[in-house]
Order: structure tokens, then C-alpha cells, then sequence
């Protein structure tokens, strides 16, 4: 089997020869201190972990072709630094945010997740109805850039191909969110909720006429979407909310995937979420990551209750990672055996893979994987 048909048929509960192998990916801090500890500077991370553990790490022997979709905002801002004070910037950033953050990062960081960055958000580009009049404008599912122009030429080439494709979006909460800024986003769902529902409407359909551009020439494996909406112990937004004002954003995209026989529908979203995978569920949603051990999820008692209603990547806690030793291993044991019996997960870190874990507890971390899903 191929790289394509493991990813796809791991999260579909169908048969594989092995689990696809992906541990997590470490951000350019963590890259930091994993060359101090024996990365060489000029090697991929999971070339040298493949190399160190006696696996043949397997390569797509197809190309993406140039394949993209941009759904930003077009024109976008300008970045740009306002202020430098007190070891700290003031920066704008590409879609209008204006954020605090330390002096040891620039504003590139903001749109990025090079690594793990502390910022204060200061204000967002949406604050009145006439702001938002405005911004609509920069949402033409239709401009120039959105998609390549020759898709009709990669289309077919894609086709043949054998690794997984996804096409990542932003969710309507998430999308709400850098816009208006959570705490005015969460004020408007009472204040004002007919305008909550006016703008999740409006992204719902510039997304859907973007997806059916692409979708005419390329079907994806996977349409996933950003949509972190969850605390470390409750959802940020009542089940309730979500089932009025996102669901049929949901639903409406998976109707069209289904359409088109795209198999997966996976969302994103950090913090706590038994209060939304039902909702989930019910939406036509059947993968999510990365399921957070510190926000209290619990993927093992997630299977039992929804059964192969969902599929899952991630779930092993970051924290004994990077403990390593019988920490380490418990938590594996506890995680990994129980899902894979019925399929349906691809075991991972429950997030970025932060800077306190060695190069030696990820080697070791990624041994283990490669034991239980079919590598070594």
C-alpha cells in the first residue's frame, strides 16, 4: 500500500498493511534544541528518527503539482511593526489583527505556527457593521490566486497520485474569530445573533464556491478545517450555539464533499471537546485531531462511546513525551493498543511537538509507535 491508501483507509476503518507513521511535528524552537542534541542542521527530523530506528521511510513518488487554495482575504494587509517598546512589538499582521508579542519574534510568527508565541491581541478589523461590509469585499471566491490557473492540466496528474491531499480551510467559528476577536465574537452570539448568523452564512457559501471550483478538476482526500473553539474544560460556545449557528456550515460542506465522494471531513480543534463531537458527529464529520490530554480529553472514552462514528490522529500527552522513561511508556500503552483494534486513529502527539521533549524521548516515542503500528 501507499501513503495515500494507508491515511485514507486508516481513518475510514478499513484494512491496512500498517498505521501511518507520524508521531508529530516539532516547532523551530524544539528544532533548536534537537540540533544541539545530534539533528545535523542539514537533515530532515524524521529522516534522521526513520535512519536511527532501521526504517525505510517510505516517499510519495508523486508531486503536488503546484496544487493550492487560498481562501484568505484578498487584498490582505499589510504586515508591518507599529511600535517597539519594553522588549516587545506592536504589529500588525496580514489579516488586520494588531498584537502585542516579545521582541525575539517579528511579526512573520503571527500567521505561522513556527513555533510556540505568546501574543496579547490588541484590536481586530471588524468592529462595526460597516467594517464588515467591507471586509465581505475581500472574499471573491472567484479572484485571480485563488486556485492555480491551469488546475484543468494538474487535475488529471493528480489523479495518479500517492500520498494523501487536504485541502485545510478555516471553520466558520475560527474564521469569525480572527475577524471580530473572541471575547466581541462571544458578546455578539447574545447581543447580536442575527449578525453572528449573517457572517457564518456568508463564509459557509464563500468556501462552498471555492471547494466547487476545485472540486471540478481535483478530488482531495480530505477537507479539513481550523476551528478551535474549546477551553481546557469547556467548549467556548454552548452546544446549543453551535448546533444554530455552525452546524449548517458543516453540514453544507459535507454534502457537497459527499457529492464529489471525498471521504474525510476532519476539524481541528484544541482544548475540551466532548461537548462538540457529538455535534460533529451528527454534521457529517468523521476525523478530528488533536485531541488534547491537558484539556482533559480522553480519546479512549471517546471510542467507546461513539464507537466508529469518529475517526481520530493525535491523543498521546505531550507532557510524558517529554518525561519519557515509564511515563512515556504507559502513556502509549494506554492510548495506542485500545484504538487500533478497531482502526480508525493514526496515534500522534496531541499537538505540536513543544521544545521540553529531547531528541532521545522522540526517538524513543516514535520506536514505540513504529512497534504497534506495523514498522518495526
Amino acid at each position: 500500500m501507499n501513503e495515500r491508501q494507508r491515511y485514507v483507509n486508516t481513518l475510514t476503518f478499513q484494512a491496512v498493511d500498517k498505521i501511518p507513521l507520524m508521531p508529530g511535528g516539532p516547532r523551530e524552537s524544539t528544532l533548536k534544541r534537537w540540533h544541539e542534541e545530534g539533528l545535523p542542521e542539514d537533515m530532515d527530523y524524521m529522516d534522521y528518527v526513520c535512519s536511527r530506528l532501521g526504517i525505510v521511510r517510505e516517499k510519495p513518488s508523486s508531486t503536488d503539482e503546484g496544487f493550492f487554495v487560498d481562501a484568505r482575504m484578498k487584498p490582505l494587509y499589510e504586515e508591518k511593526t507599529l511600535e517597539h517598546r519594553d522588549g516587545h512589538y506592536i504589529c500588525q499582521d496580514c489579516i488586520g489583527i494588531i498584537t502585542e508579542i516579545s521582541d525575539q519574534y517579528d511579526v512573520s510568527y503571527l500567521r505561522s505556527a513556527k513555533d510556540f508565541v505568546t501574543r496579547r491581541y490588541i484590536s481586530f478589523p471588524v468592529k462595526t457593521r460597516e467594517d464588515w461590509e467591507e471586509m465581505k469585499k475581500r472574499y471573491d471566491p472567484y479572484a485571480p490566486g485563488r486556485i492555480p490557473e491551469n488546475l484543468s492540466q494538474i487535475g488529471p496528474k493528480l489523479a495518479e497520485r500517492d500520498f494523501p491531499l487536504t485541502i485545510n480551510i478555516n471553520g466558520p467559528f475560527w474564521q469569525m474569530r480572527e475577524w471580530l476577536g473572541l471575547e466581541n465574537l462571544c458578546m455578539l452570539f447574545v447581543d447580536d445573533p442575527e449578525w453572528v448568523a449573517e457572517m457564518a452564512e456568508f463564509w459557509g457559501e464563500y468556501v462552498l464556491k471555492l471547494l466547487q471550483r476545485v472540486f471540478e478538476h481535483v478530488q482531495p482526500d480530505c477537507l479539513r478545517f481550523s476551528e478551535d473553539m474549546a477551553y481546557k474544560a469547556h467548549s467556548m460556545i454552548s452546544p446549543a450555539m453551535t448546533r444554530e449557528f455552525l452546524q449548517p456550515v458543516y453540514r453544507k460542506w459535507y454534502q457537497e464533499i459527499k457529492k464529489h465522494d471525498i471521504p474525510l471531513l476532519q476539524v481541528d480543534s484544541d482544548g475540551y471537546i466532548a461537548d462538540l463531537l457529538p455535534i460533529w458527529i451528527e454534521s457529517g464529520i468523521n476525523a478530528c485531531d488533536p485531541l488534547e490530554v491537558a484539556a482533559h480529553n480522553d480519546i479512549v472514552e471517546y471510542r467507546r462511546s461513539y464507537g466508529k462514528k469518529m475517526a481520530y490522529v493525535g491523543g498521546i500527552d505531550k507532557r510524558a513525551i517529554a518525561a519519557g522513561g515509564e511515563t512515556l511508556r504507559n502513556e502509549v500503552l494506554r492510548v495506542v493498543p485500545p484504538l487500533l483494534k478497531e482502526g480508525g486513529y493514526i496515534p500522534s502527539c496531541d499537538h505540536g511537538v513543544p521544545g521540553d521533549i529531547s531528541l532521545e524521548n522522540f526517538v524513543e516515542y516514535t520506536r514505540m509507535l513504529a512497534e504497534l503500528t506495523g514498522w518495526l
